[in-house]
C-alpha cells in the first residue's frame, strides 16, 4: 500500500467529493464528506477490516473535488458514481424494479403490471410497489377476471375470445357509456388502496349464483378467489387509522455489515417491505444515503412522504429529492420507526454468519490466487465458453466475476461470423472482438482471464491478447473426460497446485458453470423464439430493428429461404444478406 502522507497533508478540511484509484488509474471507489482531511486520513490510519481493508489494498492514488455545500457534494458524488460505476460502491442486489400496478388512464382502461415506471407521464393510478411479485400478478389476473376491462393493447376490429367469456365489454365494437367505466375504475381503486369489501360482495354473490345453478366448478373458482383476497393479497395489520401514503427507512449495523429496511406504507397500512444486507465502509450514513438515492434512482417512483432515523441528515435528502422528509420522535410513526430496526436486526442475525463465512473463504481464495500465480492484485476475472446451433452456427458469452462474486450486469453475448465453423476460430473471434473494444474504448481490463480449456484454448488467448499488445495473466480449467474440472493451467502451460477441495478450486468451478450456462442459455432462448426468429438472432449485422423489417417483409421461413440476396438487400446490408443467405443454406 501506497503512503500517502504528503498528499494527505495538503487536503483541505472543506465539503468534497473523493475518488479513490487503483494501480490502472480506474476508479474504484467515490465518496463525500463534510470534512475531507479527515475523511481521507481515516482510510489509511489504524486498522480496517472487511471490505474497506479491500477497498485500501487496492487504492494506488485518490483525487478530490471540493464543494461549496454538503448538497453539492452529494449531487457530485452520485453523478460520479452513475459515471464510472466504481467497483466498491453499493451494488443493488440486481438490477430489477418492484412493479406496480396501473390502470391506464384511457377511455378504456386496461389494469396491467408495470415495471418501467420512469416513461409513465401519468402516475395517478399506480399503485405499489408490490415486493411480493407473485401477488402483484395475482391480484392483475382475478381483477381482470372479474372486471370487464379492455385486455387487448390496441383495439381489434372485431369481438375477440375476451367478449365471448364474458371478461370484456367489447370495447372494440360496441359504444359503453361512461358510467359503467366509472363504476368499475371506482371499484378496482377502492381495492388497490386496501378496501376489498365491494369487491368481496361482488364475489360472493356471483359464487352464489354459480351454486343456484349447480354450475359448481365456477362456484369453487370464486371460492379460490375468496381465498386469494384473504390469503395472497392480505396486508400487514398495521393500522394507523389514517390514510399515510410514505416509505420508512431504518437501519441495523454489526461489525461491518448494514441491514437496511424499508416499509412501504400505502392507506394506513404496511403494503410491504425490503431488506438489503451490504458491507459497509468508513461511514454506514454516508452508505445508507447512497444507497436510498440508488434505489428510488431504479425504482423511479417516489413516495410522498419518507419517515427516517434522526442519525441520517434527511434535510439533505429532502433537498436532493425535493421531498417532505420526517424523523418521528414519538407516537405510532417512532414506534413503526423502530419496528424497522427491529426487522433489520433480525434479518442481519439471521444472514450475519453466512454472510462473514462466505466473504472470509473469497478473501482467503483471493489471497492464495495472488501468490500461486505472483500477482499483487487480481480482482476481476473475465470467462468465456462458446456454443454452436444447428451443428455450424456459433455464438459467445462472457461473464464477468469481482472478488468471485458474479457481475451479471457486465456479461456479453457474442454473434459470431458464419465462415467460422470450430471453437477455437470462434473462441479467436470472441477475444478478438472483446479485447479490441477494451483498448478502442478504454474499458477496464481484467486482471486475469479464464478460458474453459487447457493448452490449446490458452494458446489462443495468448495469440489475441499479444497481438493487440496487452499484458493480462490467463488460466485455463481444464476438464476430465466426464467434463468436470480436473486441474487448473497457467498461461506458461503449468499445472497450478490447487486442492481440488480448496475453496480457490471451488471458486473456479462456479466461474466455468456459469459461463457454461450462459452460453448454453443464449441458444436455448434463441431456440425458444421459434426457427425464424432464432436465425435471426444469431446473424451478425442483424439487431432488433433489422430482425422486425425482415419478419414484416417475408414473414416466414420459406419465403426468407426462397428470397435471392437483393432481394434480403432490400431490408439489410449487401454483406448481411449475403450472410443470412449462407445461414439458410445450412439449414
Amino acid at each position: 500500500m501506497k503512503n500517502f502522507k504528503e498528499k494527505l497533508a495538503l487536503v483541505p478540511t472543506k465539503p468534497g467529493s473523493y475518488q479513490m484509484k487503483n494501480k490502472d488509474g480506474v476508479i474504484i471507489y467515490v465518496g463525500k464528506a463534510k470534512n475531507l482531511k479527515n475523511r481521507l486520513k481515516s482510510y489509511f490510519t489504524g486498522t480496517v477490516t472487511g471490505k474497506t481493508r479491500m477497498l485500501v489494498e487496492d487504492i494506488d492514488d485518490f483525487e478530490y473535488i471540493v464543494t461549496s455545500s454538503e448538497l453539492e457534494s452529494l449531487i457530485l458524488e452520485i453523478t460520479l458514481i452513475k459515471k464510472y460505476d466504481p467497483k466498491y460502491n453499493i451494488l443493488l442486489k440486481d438490477d430489477k424494479t418492484y412493479p406496480y400496478i396501473e390502470l391506464t388512464n384511457e377511455k378504456y382502461p386496461r389494469l396491467k403490471i408495470v415495471r418501467n415506471t420512469k416513461r409513465k407521464k401519468t402516475k395517478d393510478y399506480l399503485y405499489g410497489p408490490y415486493p411480493n411479485v407473485a401477488a402483484a400478478r395475482k391480484t392483475v389476473e382475478m381483477i381482470n377476471r372479474i372486471y370487464p376491462l379492455r385486455k387487448c393493447e390496441k383495439l381489434k376490429k372485431e369481438l375477440c375470445l375476451y367478449y365471448h367469456i364474458n371478461e370484456c365489454l367489447g370495447y372494440c365494437v360496441k359504444e359503453i357509456d361512461e358510467e359503467t367505466i366509472t363504476s368499475m375504475k371506482k371499484e378496482i381503486i377502492s381495492f388497490l388502496k386496501g378496501d376489498s369489501k365491494e369487491i368481496t360482495e361482488k364475489i360472493e354473490k356471483e359464487m352464489q349464483k354459480a351454486s343456484d345453478a349447480m354450475n359448481y366448478e365456477r362456484a369453487l373458482e370464486l371460492k379460490n378467489m375468496l381465498e386469494d383476497i384473504n390469503i395472497t393479497l392480505r396486508k400487514q395489520k398495521i393500522d394507523l387509522n389514517k390514510s399515510y401514503q410514505f416509505d420508512l427507512i431504518n437501519y441495523y449495523k454489526d461489525e461491518n455489515y448494514l441491514s437496511i429496511e424499508l416499509f412501504f406504507i400505502r392507506d394506513g397500512l404496511l403494503f410491504g417491505r425490503h431488506n438489503e444486507i451490504i458491507q459497509t465502509m468508513i461511514d454506514p450514513i454516508e452508505e445508507i444515503t447512497e444507497y436510498i438515492i440508488k434505489f428510488y434512482d431504479k425504482q423511479g417512483i417516489l413516495p410522498k412522504e419518507l419517515y427516517l432515523p434522526e442519525e441520517l441528515n434527511a434535510e439533505l435528502i429532502s433537498n436532493y429529492f425535493n421531498l417532505k422528509t420526517y424523523t418521528p420522535q414519538k407516537g405510532k410513526l417512532k414506534k413503526l420507526l423502530d419496528l424497522a430496526k427491529e426487522n433489520a436486526k433480525e434479518q442481519l442475525d439471521l444472514q450475519e454468519e453466512t454472510l462473514k463465512k462466505d466473504d472470509n473463504l473469497r478473501m482467503k481464495a483471493i489471497q492464495e490466487l495472488k501468490e500461486l500465480l505472483h500477482l499483487d492484485s487480481v480482482s476481476r476475472m473475465e470467462s468465456f465458453d462458446n456454443s454452436h446451433l444447428f451443428g455450424t452456427f456459433y455464438v459467445g458469452g462472457m461473464v464477468v466475476f469481482d472478488d468471485f462474486l458474479p457481475l451479471k450486469n457486465e456479461y456479453r453475448k457474442f454473434k459470431i461470423s458464419t465462415d467460422v465453423k470450430d471453437d477455437l476460430n470462434a473462441m479467436k473471434e470472441v477475444l478478438y472482438r472483446r479485447y479490441y473494444k477494451v483498448l478502442m474504448e478504454n474499458l477496464e481490463k481484467p486482471d486475469l482471464i479464464v478460458m474453459d480449456g487447457g493448452k490449446l484454448q490458452i494458446s489462443v488467448a495468448k495469440e489475441i491478447i499479444d497481438s493487440l499488445g496487452l499484458n493480462i495473466p490467463i488460466i485455463g480449467l481444464v476438464k476430465d473426460d466426464n467434463h468436470k474440472t480436473s486441474y487448473i493451467m497457467n498461461d506458461k502451460y503449468e499445472i497450478l497446485n490447487v486442492e481440488k477441495d480448496s475453496n480457490l478450486f471451488l471458486f473456479f468451478t462456479r466461474i466455468q458453470e456459469e459461463v457454461h450456462r450462459y452460453a448454453i442459455t443464449y441458444h436455448r432462448n434463441i431456440k425458444s423464439k421459434g426457427m425464424l426468429s432464432s436465425v435471426l438472432d444469431v446473424v451478425p449485422g442483424i439487431g432488433e430493428v433489422r430482425k422486425k423489417e425482415l419478419l414484416k417483409r417475408f414473414g416466414s421461413l420459406k419465403k426468407l429461404k426462397e428470397a435471392s440476396v437483393e432481394e434480403l438487400s432490400t431490408v439489410v446490408s449487401r454483406d448481411v444478406a449475403e450472410n443470412l443467405a449462407t445461414y439458410l443454406k445450412e439449414i
